[in-house]
């Protein structure tokens, strides 16, 4: 064995998929890292350079060139849209379920008989438009910073319910919606009234509590994303956590990915994620490392092409650190779970191809393609580790092994 580690650089993109047309018109033509590297002449990253990021983009720069021994390839998504969570999904092996966007107010009955049925305390809190206030602590609503519609948030103060039990209230409303996702979170030092106080309404259609106002972010802060149609089951961590293969998680991959025979270590800023990626992986004898890298993402949704910049900077640098003492049996994957074009013109994620940039110290001059989903980077891990395969994808290990 030998250890296999994937690099999420969210949201940088290769160029839109062709079905951007008919599903997301206003993604037409985005394509991040090139656009990046057309706002930023002489943007020199080097170890992306080796590891074959113009070869993915088939496009050279005064500083940037293909390198003919590169491994690498490009994957389209499968999941719908371009979204962080059901990307992170897709690559750990699942076969991505179309939820329903809609708003709260479309189950808000349906979910408050049913935490009545379950013997909690509920009333309604709202005037035309109404969320849920659960045991005088917990408000479930919409998510005013997604889509609309996309999401449904489980708010608490940590003062007086556990996490464990937001869990398992968030489980109950997962049950009963299929919006792609429930976001169960809270922290400490947060009242009633401060969940109460901060809720607002959005295009007279959705309601729920603004989040960073309530200061749930502020101290103590925990979350869990109970996304629509995932079985943990199915995905590597647990494939490989059954089999007593180490897997750790770091950046916010660790929140939005089950991981219960594991470890997992959140985190948002890039030198941190990446200082840990490498302590992890200088600590593990054998086993799975998968790295976010959010920074990118939240620079494209700021519409920030300077701060991109540097937090690939940052990445760079230390992916370099991490080849430098990766051993023979040992694979990097450098990828993204969709994009998130600075340039395009709006601050929400494209959709676009992802590159697929593969290292190993004896491989070089091999292209696997343009691959159908994100899945098959899973599927290569479990070939890789002699597991079962998880529900989705097709191993390319064969091609590069």
């Amino acid at each position: 064995m030998g250890k296999f580690t994937v690099i999420v650089l969210d949201s940088y993109g290769v160029g839109y998929m062709d079905d951007v047309i008919k599903t997301r018109p206003e993604d037409f033509g985005a394509n991040t890292a090139k656009h990046i590297f057309e706002k930023t002449p002489g943007l020199k990253l080097p170890t992306l350079e080796k590891l074959g990021l113009m070869n993915a983009l088939n496009m050279e720069t005064e500083d940037m060139k293909k390198n003919p021994d590169a491994v690498f390839g490009k994957s389209s998504l499968m999941h719908f849209n371009a979204d962080t969570f059901y990307g992170h999904q897709e690559i750990m092996g699942t076969n991505p379920k179309h939820p329903i966007m809609e708003p709260f107010s479309k189950k808000i009955d349906i979910v408050y008989n049913e935490l009545i049925k379950k013997g909690y305390n509920v009333e309604y809190i709202g005037e035309k438009l109404k969320i849920l206030l659960v045991n005088n602590c917990v408000t479930v609503g919409d998510n005013l910073e997604a889509d609309g519609g996309q999401a449904y948030n489980v708010t608490s103060t940590f003062d007086k319910i556990s996490f464990e039990e937001v869990i398992e209230i968030g489980k109950i409303v997962r049950s009963q919606v299929q919006v792609s996702r429930v976001i169960a979170f809270g922290g400490k030092d947060v009242t009633k009234d401060d969940l109460i106080n901060s809720i607002e309404t959005k295009d007279d259609t959705y309601i729920g509590v603004n989040a960073p106002k309530s200061g749930v972010y502020n101290k103590d802060y925990l979350v869990i994303h109970l996304g629509y149609g995932i079985d943990p089951e199915v995905q590597i961590p647990t494939i490989l956590g059954k089999n007593n293969i180490p897997v750790t998680l770091i950046g916010k991959v660790a929140d939005i990915v089950e991981n219960r025979y594991g470890k997992s270590i959140p985190g948002v800023d890039t030198e941190y994620v990446m200082k840990q990626t490498i302590e992890e992986f200088k600590k593990m004898k054998d086993g799975f490392i998968c790295t976010n890298v959010q920074e990118t993402d939240l620079a494209g949704h700021a519409e920030n092409v300077e701060r991109y910049v540097e937090k690939l900077k940052v990445s760079d640098k230390y992916i370099k650190q991490l080849i430098d003492i990766m051993e023979d049996d040992d694979y990097l994957i450098v990828m993204a779970d969709h994009g998130n074009d600075p340039t395009i013109g709006h601050s929400h994620h494209t959709r676009e191809n992802v590159p697929l940039l593969i290292y190993n110290k004896n491989k070089k001059n091999i292209n696997i393609g343009h691959r159908k989903t994100m899945s098959d980077v899973g599927a290569t891990v479990a070939e890789y580790f002699k597991i079962e395969a998880p529900e989705n994808g097709t191993s390319f290990l064969n091609q590069i092994i």
